[in-house]
């Protein structure tokens, strides 16, 4: 069991938790035939406040489409493009009276996946050069869409705009050289005054607590929680933590290859690990190895109930937690603990395990539908082996379209997930007593 322990946590804290924190290590033993405890505190970051699961879009709601269709959609840009190719080809998507033609695609994919290659600005700069051009040469179609693209960015990606490198001053003079040329019809077009209201609705339904049953009542002793009330709100916990995580942030991890300076990824993996690191407290804790035998076989049906609600996150933490070394070196305990729930553990296991890049923890995440929450760590190495593997431009200096597109299609398989809350109801008590012993 120790050997899965790598996998499942050990990535955690070499992914994400680049910490300046220091771990410390507690070792206790008895000479008199008593086992070895060891546990090790890992990464701890501040606390949040409590807010229920779910969110607003942030950005778009994702298309749904197939890898195969998403392809074929590019056309001949799936060879490569130039900027003013890919550019030309979003103008192209808007029809005369605004509207987007067909999916939109490649449109939400240049919007959002060229700060990869460029800065937001750099993309802007280009489309006032363009509007510029079309002044002199007098197209007012290409005048309109040009102003259509850029209200499009606006509203399907407004948090863009709301970033420290903020887009709004060089929106600002653009809509000045609008009305020096005489086009102020077209500045209502570019109106961004919506957001600041946008942005505080947003922030006031991250405090929204009508998802808490006042009528539901757990008790809060750990001996006395049953394993399906601990895996709810274990997964209450993890669902809200997994939808703070933005387009951006996921755009900032493939730049950056590490948590630094992304909080909401830091506090996820530290969310994972304290859980992991909890798990192991509430075991040795236990004075005698028939105590610490019948919680491991709690947490055992813990973790059975997590992989029943499809929350892969949190069962990795869990089993991660059950598997260190300064557990399953306690052979009395492990004695102790029924043949049966040793078979459960072997089982999953056998699912989170790293082997084939992780094929059997694939498999079943494919196969499920509804709500489901990912192993992070798997799906953030998934983007960066994808950035790393292909290249940002190919021949002739054209930018990678398709890279763009594979990516793309991985963050928002995650942003998707967030749209689809599990169905639980959670306690409001229960859940600040969880944040505080996890984190």
């Amino acid at each position: 069991m120790d050997s899965l322990v790598q996998p499942l946590v050990a990535q955690y804290l070499a992914m994400g938790c680049q910490s300046k924190e220091n771990q410390n290590e507690t070792i206790t033993s008895d000479e008199r035939g008593k086992e070895d405890v060891r546990t090790t505190a890992g990464c701890t970051f501040s606390k949040s406040k409590v807010s229920p699961p779910g969110r607003p879009n942030r950005f778009h709601k994702p298309i749904q489409a197939t890898p195969g269709k998403l392809i074929m959609s590019l056309g001949h840009l799936s060879k490569g493009a130039t900027w003013e190719e890919l550019i030309q080809a979003c103008l192209d998507c808007f029809d005369a009276d605004g509207c987007v033609r067909k999916n939109g695609h490649l449109l939400n994919i240049t919007l959002t996946m060229h700060r990869l290659l460029m800065s937001s600005s750099d993309l802007l700069d280009r489309l006032v050069g363009l509007f510029k051009t079309a002044l002199d040469d007098d197209q007012p179609v290409e005048l309109k869409r040009i102003c259509y693209l850029i209200r499009h960015w606006i509203q399907e990606f407004w948090i863009m705009f709301r970033l420290p490198h903020s887009l709004s001053d060089s929106l600002e003079e653009f809509r000045e050289l609008i009305r020096e040329q005489g086009q102020e019809d077209l500045c209502s077009l570019l109106e961004t005054k919506w957001i600041n209201e946008r942005e505080r609705s947003w922030k006031a339904s991250q405090k929204i607590k009508a998802n808490y049953s006042k009528k539901r009542k757990v008790s809060l002793l750990f001996d006395h929680l049953e394993p399906d009330e601990l895996a709810e709100h274990l997964t209450y916990l993890e669902f809200k933590s997994f939808c703070r995580i933005s387009f951006v942030d996921f755009l900032n991890y493939i730049r950056s290859c590490c948590m630094k300076d992304i909080p909401v990824l830091e506090r996820s993996i530290a969310l994972c690990n304290g859980i992991s690191q909890w798990v192991q407290l509430m075991v040795l804790s236990r004075p005698t190895a028939q105590l610490r035998a019948e919680v491991f076989t709690k947490f055992i049906h813990v973790a059975q109930s997590l992989h029943h609600m499809h929350n892969y996150n949190t069962l990795m933490a869990v089993v991660g937690g059950l598997c260190h070394s300064s557990i399953s070196r306690l052979k009395d305990t492990t004695s102790h603990v029924p043949s049966e729930v040793t078979k459960v553990l072997n089982e999953m296991t056998d699912l989170l395990s790293s082997c084939r890049n992780f094929d059997n923890y694939r498999q079943a995440y494919s196969r499920c539908t509804g709500f489901k929450s990912p192993i992070l760590g798997v799906h953030l190495k998934d983007l960066i082996s994808v950035n790393e593997a292909m290249s940002d431009f190919v021949e002739d200096n054209k930018v990678n379209v398709q890279k763009l597109q594979a990516l793309y299609n991985h963050i928002n398989e995650l942003i998707q997930l967030q749209q689809v809350p599990p169905r639980l109801d959670a306690n409001k008590d229960l859940v600040h007593l969880l944040t505080v012993e996890t984190f």
